[in-house]
């Protein structure tokens, strides 16, 4: 080890679990995982079952979890392992042919911290790891309005949010503008504060609520009827 390294030692890497029926693209993604610098893989699970217990055995930082899969799918796996008292730091990564509200809907029920279509390319898939394993959620605004328009469609489930007794004005604004779908950057410009400062308060909300994730937040927002729906949704 030189001295350089010494002073300055790596972050460690991602661990990452793959949760994939078919055996081919389980091996790519394995491939494309472990080839790529700040990234391993630390198991790889061919049902949704085996992808509970690996995430149980392993605590991998991201789950890249495929919806349709043998034994158990992957939203009910993805609720085991999000619901599990020791899957807290354990993030799970939606993959999936197709882009159905069902899907995107229920996985981030569950606990999904992301959702992304197997077409997407090997880079964008390695990004959604990095953001999902930060701590963030990968839910596109067209997802969000989607989300919400689903909402007021249905019957409601039971809220993962009861209430926001104590969180502040600004947290509510704040909470507001995330169900709306902007990013932290927008969110600042918005309400004319720092990006530093809104971090501050997504990190107060997920706390205080208490919420997963980002795409928790999304969720809360809407049961809570902070966001402002379009009539043509109503």
């Amino acid at each position: 080890m030189t001295p350089d390294t010494a002073s300055h030692p790596q972050p460690s890497p991602v661990r990452v679990l793959i949760a994939e029926d078919q055996a081919l693209v389980r091996e790519s993604l394995k491939v494309l995982i472990d080839t790529t610098p700040g990234m391993a893989t630390v198991g790889e699970a061919g049902t949704g079952a085996e992808a509970v217990l690996l995430a149980r055995r392993h605590r991998p930082d991201v789950v890249l979890m495929d919806v349709r899969m043998p034994d158990m799918d992957g939203i009910e796996a993805t609720r085991r392992i999000c619901g599990a008292p020791d899957g807290a730091g354990v993030r799970v990564l939606i993959l999936t042919t197709f882009d159905l509200d069902e899907y995107v809907y229920a996985s981030l029920r569950a606990g999904a911290s992301g959702f992304l279509l197997k077409s997407s390319s090997a880079a964008e898939l390695l990004a959604a790891v990095q953001i999902v394993a930060a701590g963030q959620s990968l839910l596109a605004p067209t997802v969000t309005r989607r989300l919400i328009t689903r909402f007021l469609q249905e019957a409601q489930p039971a809220p993962i949010v009861r209430d926001l007794n104590g969180i502040t004005l600004r947290e509510r604004e704040v909470l507001t503008l995330v169900g709306e779908g902007m990013s932290n950057a927008e969110i600042a410009g918005h309400l004319h504060l720092t990006v530093g400062t809104v971090k501050t308060h997504i990190g107060r909300l997920l706390a205080k609520l208490p919420a997963r994730d980002r795409a928790q937040l999304v969720i809360a927002a809407y049961e809570a009827g902070l966001v402002t729906v379009p009539d043509d949704h109503r």
